[in-house]
């Protein structure tokens, strides 16, 4: 508990966050039961951070627990402390939105921190801060999946259950403690992550939920084809040593990469990485064990300046010195991303006596996998990839050289035998996140005045299975545990594999007579009619211009998907690019296909059966809109998968709305921090929906997420020599709805931001 005083402020505590109002349409998700009837509940210890009525910050720690749509907080656990009242009470609804905002240093302590506000009052907000990434991103998941319970609601209770939600308290996290009358109930089975409130500043404390039984995490393959041949060219210390032998003759740098198995968590080896503390770093890592942090930005962004020993790593004696930042962030899959690049900063000019060292470009990319059934012991994979000058790396490959072996890349390159060697000498590490299952004697109230409403609920969630929840509460959730209980396909990824198998693997084309009406005669489109800001290209070798690519680079849930995860290629989309705006704007607009010169309002925009407008709203100085307008030649089908997104609930859309990136040509850094793999936009970023009229528009504000505002930012200073394909999908989650299909397509070739026209609003 030492660690949990040197958090604690004095004063009465005063925050600025609210859960939302229950106002929301009625649409897709279910609720759900979890096995045999049981009830299970996320609870776990988190910091709670805000201001005190004297304006001193603080960071305290209290227990949370997410019953359902309900959530209370405690001072201490109620498990342990029978008859223990919650101080905060109220409810999550369907607006309530949760952004992560990465690493902050409170108090001495790096602490993970969320961001929680209601989309349509941003003055309603607070921040709750967790151990690690894992857990930030499980307490996540857990908020989401209350605003899911919530919606679930209202679409299965009508008027009357919108009413309910609207009259019960919303979870209040600033001015008085109100009082509570009841406490939690009937937690029957309890998971917890972690080890309790000792252990939260840097473990694993959390979030006990239900195993995610329709999960897949697919291994190292992406959405979309890749154009790197990665080959083993040599073993060190049971870590192998990769060349990307793709572009090997191009005379260009050379692109290695060490991977190896570590028997831990990937939220375990991302801490240990992004740890700067000089004993622990001796430990594994013979380059950057010396580190000073200079500057951090965003929470997923920080500046290092470290020493090299001379001894060590060069045949010299002077003393060199190197300045790095690095980038980080997490997939939804779980999948962690770092990136590296040497750097230069005002506060470390050059000394005398060092030499400044350029250290390579390189990325550490850390993915769990999936273990045996019965088995509990984590394990994950870990890459790191770097760019050397090939001529040096073709000497040493090819008589051994021992030179290169005292270089700062083959130091890097060995930092993953040396971490795997690190984790492999420390079991404590292996297992810090372990679940526990809980079985609680607290009796059973119902949390919501003694109502079960919940208990008859049997359907799933998205990517959950909700608590059987009856409405009674607790403190804290309980994280995801990720034991899924699947047998894991092996998937190729390398294009060299995918053509040796491409005359056997199947392609998904969209059935239209299944989305669109069959009896409606076709309207002949013709893209010369329409006219956006950005020019259509001629060929691949044009630049600032779009074209319409189709489905073959993209990898797409197939038929059987739910029966052995497997993903075929792409057809041609279902609707049809029109036209592409490339727009300059002096802030982020929304309602975009309203606008009075928009291709939407023009008299052949009217006449189109169905338009979806997707509006990227990307962050910059100033802002740009890249805007994208797919029409479909007959109405959509009312029964269709389409039909239910477009005139769906937001909860549904969000659910749903899928983009797969793909970089196809351009910088492998770039590459890296892009992926290709699939991510659902409305769990990403804040995303608006306008139905209206003949068309649908979607809103993404690429600015609402700092990870995604990071990742934007990289993208955009080398946007004049990137070509990026963006398929855009509806997620198919029942057989009925499989195989699914792209909804529409483009590829952006080398982009100028000195091009966008100015939008007059």
């Amino acid at each position: 508990m030492e660690t949990t005083s040197s958090l604690e402020n004095p004063g009465s505590e005063r925050s600025d966050w609210d859960g939302s109002s229950g106002s929301g349409a009625a649409g897709g998700g279910g609720g759900g039961g979890g096995e045999d009837g049981r009830t299970f509940e996320y609870f776990g210890w988190v910091y709670h951070l805000g201001v005190n009525s004297i304006g001193q910050q603080y960071c305290r720690l209290r227990f949370l627990f997410i019953r359902g749509k309900y959530l209370e907080m405690y001072k201490r656990d109620p498990q342990e402390n029978p008859g223990i009242k919650p101080i905060r009470r109220g409810v999550v609804g369907p607006t309530l939105m949760v952004e992560e905002l990465g690493c902050r240093k409170i108090n001495h302590g790096d602490l993970y921190v969320l961001r929680i506000y209601n989309r349509l009052d941003e003055t309603k907000k607070g921040e709750i801060a967790c151990g690690t990434a894992g857990e930030a991103q499980k307490w996540m998941e857990a908020f989401d999946h209350a605003k899911q319970q919530a919606e679930y609601e209202l679409s299965r209770g009508g008027g009357s259950a919108r009413n309910k939600l609207n009259m019960e308290t919303e979870i209040n996290l600033e001015g008085h403690r109100p009082r509570v009358k009841r406490y939690a109930h009937g937690l029957r089975n309890l998971i917890r992550i972690g080890q309790g409130p000792e252990m939260l500043l840097r473990q694993s404390s959390v979030l006990g939920a239900r195993v995610l039984t329709d999960r897949y995490i697919e291994g190292d393959n992406g959405d979309a084809v890749e154009a790197h041949e990665w080959k083993c060219v040599q073993t060190i210390n049971g870590v192998r040593i990769f060349e990307d032998v793709a572009d090997s003759q191009s005379g260009k740098d050379v692109l290695v990469k060490s991977v190896g198995v570590v028997d831990a968590t990937a939220d375990t080896v991302f801490e240990v990485i992004l740890n700067i503390e000089r004993h622990q770093r001796y430990e594994w890592d013979t380059l950057t064990g010396d580190l000073e942090l200079i500057d951090s930005y965003d929470g997923h962004y920080d500046v290092l300046y470290g020493i090299l020993d001379p001894k060590y790593h060069s045949r010299w004696h002077s003393r060199r010195d190197f300045i790095f930042s690095r980038q980080w962030f997490r997939g939804q899959d779980g999948t962690y991303t770092i990136l590296q690049f040497p750097a230069v900063h005002k506060e470390k000019p050059l000394r005398s006596g060092y030499r400044r060292k350029q250290i390579n470009p390189s990325t550490w990319e850390i993915r769990s996998l999936s273990t045996p059934m019965g088995s509990n012991a984590p394990k994950c994979i870990v890459s790191q990839m770097l760019e050397i000058d090939s001529s040096r790396w073709f000497r040493w490959k090819k008589n051994n050289c021992s030179k290169f072996e005292k270089s700062v890349p083959y130091a890097l390159l060995c930092q993953v035998a040396g971490l795997k060697e690190y984790i492999g000498a420390n079991p404590a590490l292996k297992y810090e996140s372990a679940t526990t299952v809980v079985h609680s004697n607290i009796s059973n109230v119902s949390m919501s005045n003694g109502e079960d409403e919940d208990a008859k609920m049997q359907e799933e969630f998205y990517d959950a299975i909700a608590a059987n929840s009856s409405s009674s509460s607790e403190d804290e959730e309980s994280s995801n545990d990720e034991n899924d209980k699947k047998e894991m396909k092996v998937k190729l990824k390398n294009v060299s594999w995918a053509l040796t198998i491409l005359s056997l693997m199947q392609t998904s084309a969209p059935d239209v007579n299944k989305e669109l009406e069959l009896t409606a005669t076709p309207i002949i489109i013709n893209p010369t009619q329409f006219h956006g800001s950005l020019h259509k290209g001629k060929d691949d070798t044009d630049t600032n211009c779009w074209t319409s690519p189709n489905g073959m680079g993209f990898m797409i849930r197939g038929k059987t998907y739910l029966e052995d995860n497997s993903k075929v290629m792409g057809g041609d989309p279902l609707l049809k690019l029109i036209a592409v705006d490339w727009f300059k704007v002096d802030k982020p607009i929304d309602k975009i296909a309203l606008h009075p010169k928009c291709i939407v309002q023009s008299e052949i925009g009217k006449r189109l059966p169905f338009i979806l407008v997707i509006n990227l709203q990307v962050p910059a100085k100033p802002n740009y809109s890249l805007v994208l307008y797919y029409a479909a030649d007959r109405p959509v089908k009312k029964s269709s998968l389409l039909a239910k997104f477009v005139d769906g609930s937001d909860m549904f859309r969000d659910a749903r709305l899928k983009l797969i990136p793909s970089i196809v040509e351009g910088y492998w850094m770039v590459k890296r921090a892009v992926g290709t793999k699939a991510c659902l936009l409305g769990k990403a970023v804040t995303c608006k929906y306008v139905r209206q009229d003949n068309f649908l528009e979607i809103d993404v504000d690429i600015g609402s997420s700092s990870v995604a505002r990071s990742v934007i930012g990289l993208v955009l200073g080398y946007v004049t020599s990137i070509v990026v394909d963006l398929a855009i999908l509806i997620e198919a989650k029942e057989e009925t709805e499989l195989p699914e299909y792209i909804l529409g397509a483009v590829r952006i070739n080398r982009l100028r931001p000195d091009s966008a026209v100015h939008l007059e609003v």
